[in-house]
């Protein structure tokens, strides 16, 4: 049976992630008659086709960015890859639908509910009567036994990774009849359809050492459409194969290769033809879409010789018929390289045209984290400075207008537009205001000018004594500072318009009617007037208007910008710079380095090496479950380092804890709702993350591909994808073509 739905939650939130409580929080989005969650912004672009159009048999090759170092998604070593896999061969009680919402798995249940909530909460699983793994044998309450023990967290023999709603079990057992599996609660656990999704065999869960290794390489009993047949550590590839005893409508691929090809290898992937599908970078979809779409005279030029103009083949044509034999050897050289290079790039963007790209957004949000464990952002007042000074609707608009995605900026830190925990709750931070970010960071001691300029004298010198290394020497550390590079690149502009050595104009044949200096040093540029305009002789004129560095106890406010520089960071470097442009205007600089993706996480965001990052987080269907961890208030540990669980910013509060305390417990969907709203509001006014967009999600996929692309908040149904069949139309009419509404929100 076809059905709308995504398989499990991620086996770990990665990357991809005070005093709060006295400040006001405006009322809760909800109250009146209109749904704050609303609809998702961009529906799935899968390319929908009926079964009856796709052809049985062929193999599907999907580009993923590695083959995985374990099979069980509970393991800590677990990533996305084991999750796709996850999806496609094993049972899911719940899963995911289009607008991130929980919905029962038909093929596996028959029903789910609470049936008793005093003394114990007490929930009913029926099974589906076709429910079987691999090896013939009913999928049963053995199995759910099995996965609660393992993952209790009472037998640290199992090495699991997360045990988040399990340890809140206090028996599993079988109900009146076979197919029933009955689940008590020792504590009330609102999120209790988050379990047992992915569900293992008992022979996989049933003891620490098949938990452990049993499941890393292979699983030997499945219950999902596909089964794992190799998984090929040296080709680098997972293959899966139809499973003989699956109940559903059967798949109609034979096999799906999962293929490891790194991000900035899949446009030549594609090309030579040994990929189908693939995620891809902005500049990917763009040579994807150029390739796909008609070609005629306007169109715009492309590849090796985009950037050469007329005059420049001339010149070269000269050259190489010139009498300057050794030259003209050398540009027809040249001439031929550049021939080949078009050649390929040619054969290339023909290949290409066989795909298209399919876009949405994913259920994941790229947002600002401003760590705040020391330093000047550990001032809850400096954070908030920081928030206001953002303009976020433009950041999102820099990412996603140009893909023709919607840029709305997002609004909650727990949960995405049309999912049922979302309301824009930024308002209990403020809205953008420059003024209002100035005078945070004056109320907390940051003022302007003062100190400031003699400390940038000082590192003037000092560079040029240094011979201004990583400026002219042609080194480059990777760090540079924005702020003081502008004023720099001011400063030299007005040397040239001065003559080059910075005198007055006049001396070198200038206007003599200049502005002349009093002697007196205390002339001050009127608020209004032009930048330097009325300035003393050797006073240099600022940047810009009003954005003189802030200053404290003789330290200007600089934070440590860190972001990744690997292939797929140009977005992020973009985002970076226009944010350090708008922390400017306050007077805040921001050094910015950029590390290797390696390290990223592991060595600045996790370990606290940073003042400022950008990182993303998915959302969840669960977030009093999944979110807790990420917002928890920071706490001693025994040895005296802070535990921060998975909250890299450490900055948390008591209320925020008590809230999703309180949310896990609730039992009643619209309460938990409000509970999880209240939390969102406090989170966005401790100031601790800012949540900017929702990231893009760009697939390249064959054009003859169909349930298969941006699954957005869906996850495929992996027995509906395939090949259309010849002549086979799509949903518009013609093969291939998207559906009208194919990117509208569910």
């Amino acid at each position: 049976m076809s059905h709308d739905g995504v398989g499990p939650r991620a086996a770990l939130r990665s990357v991809a992630l005070l005093t709060a409580g006295v400040l006001a929080v405006p009322a809760l989005a909800g109250c009146g008659s209109e749904d704050p969650a609303g609809k998702p912004l961009a529906g799935p672009d899968v390319e929908p086709a009926d079964r009856a159009e796709i052809a049985d048999g062929g193999t599907l090759r999907w580009a993923v960015d590695t083959v995985p170092d374990t099979l069980n998604v509970f393991q800590s070593d677990a990533d996305a890859t084991t999750v796709r896999i996850a999806q496609a061969v094993l049972p899911s009680m719940f899963r995911t639908d289009g607008r991130g919402r929980p919905v029962r798995d038909p093929d596996y249940l028959e029903s789910a509910e609470v049936v008793e909530t005093e003394p114990k909460q007490v929930v009913l699983y029926r099974l589906s009567q076709q429910a079987v793994w691999s090896d013939g044998r009913e999928i049963g309450a053995a199995d759910f036994a099995a996965q609660w023990r393992a993952l209790s967290g009472k037998d640290t023999a199992y090495w699991t990774a997360r045990n988040a709603g399990y340890d809140r079990i206090e028996k599993v057992e079988r109900g009146k009849g076979d197919l029933e599996v009955k689940v008590t609660f020792s504590r009330p656990y609102a999120d209790w359809k988050s379990l047992f999704t992915p569900l293992y065999p008992k022979e996989v869960m049933g003891t620490p050492d098949s938990f452990n290794d049993g499941a890393r390489k292979k699983l030997k009993v499945t219950a999902g459409p596909f089964t794992v047949k190799k998984v090929d550590g040296k080709e680098d590839e997972v293959t899966l194969t139809r499973n003989a005893r699956w109940w559903g409508d059967p798949a109609r691929l034979s096999e799906i290769v999962l293929r490891a090809v790194p991000r900035d290898k899949r446009v030549s992937a594609l090309a030579a033809g040994t990929v189908d599908l693939a995620e891809i970078d902005p500049a990917a979809a763009g040579r994807v879409t150029a390739a796909a779409g008609p070609q005629s005279a306007s169109t715009p030029l492309m590849g090796p010789a985009a950037d050469r103009s007329a005059a420049d083949e001339l010149r070269s044509w000269a050259i190489a018929n010139g009498s300057d034999e050794e030259a003209a050897d050398e540009e027809v050289s040249a001439r031929e390289k550049r021939r080949r290079k078009a050649a390929k790039y040619a054969r290339r963007q023909k290949a290409l045209s066989g795909f298209e790209v399919r876009k949405s957004l994913e259920p994941a949000y790229t947002q600002l984290a401003l760590n705040g464990a020391d330093g000047p952002l550990s001032d809850e007042r400096v954070r908030r400075a920081v928030a206001r000074a953002l303009d976020r609707k433009e950041l999102a608009e820099a990412v996603l207008k140009p893909l023709g995605l919607p840029a709305e900026p997002v609004g909650s830190h727990l949960a995405l537009s049309g999912q049922a925990a979302y309301a824009d709750n930024s308002g209990a931070l403020g809205r953008p205001d420059v003024k209002e970010a100035r005078a945070l960071l004056s109320d907390a001691g940051w003022v302007p000018g003062g100190p400031v300029e003699e400390e940038k004298e000082k590192g003037e010198k000092a560079a040029g004594a240094e011979g201004k290394k990583g400026e002219g020497s042609g080194e480059d550390d990777g760090t540079y500072v924005v702020g003081e590079s502008e004023e720099n690149k001011n400063d030299e502009k007005e040397k040239k318009r001065k003559g080059g050595d910075g005198k007055d104009g006049r001396e070198n044949g200038g206007d003599d009617k200049a502005p002349q200096d009093s002697g007196t040093g205390t002339q001050h540029l009127k608020q209004g007037g032009a930048p330097g305009a009325y300035a003393p002789k050797g006073t240099a004129a600022p940047a810009r208007a009003g954005t003189v560095p802030v200053a404290k106890n003789g330290k200007a406010l600089t934070l440590r910008f860190v972001l990744p520089s690997g292939p797929g960071s140009d977005t992020l470097r973009t985002v970076a710079d226009r944010i350090s442009r708008m922390l400017e205007r306050i007077g805040i600089r921001t050094d910015v380095s950029r590390v290797d993706d390696a390290s990223y996480f592991k060595d600045h965001i996790a370990s606290g090496e940073y003042d400022l990052a950008l990182y993303s987080w998915p959302a969840t269907a669960f977030p009093a479950t999944d979110a807790r961890p990420v917002y928890a208030k920071p706490v001693p540990a025994a040895d005296g380092s802070l535990n921060v669980e998975q909250n890299y910013t450490r900055v948390g509060t008591d209320q925020v804890d008590q809230l999703f305390d309180q949310a896990i417990t609730t039992l009643d969907d619209a309460e938990r709702r409000a509970l999880i709203r209240k939390a969102d509001s406090r989170i966005w006014a401790a100031a601790g993350s800012i949540p900017l967009y929702q990231r893009p999600q760009l697939v390249a996929a064959r054009k003859d591909l169909a349930n298969a692309g941006a699954f957005g908040f869906r996850t495929p149904v992996y027995e509906d994808m395939g090949f259309l069949k010849k002549g086979a139309q799509g949903p518009a009419g013609t093969p291939g073509a998207k559906s009208a509404d194919s990117s509208a929100g569910d």
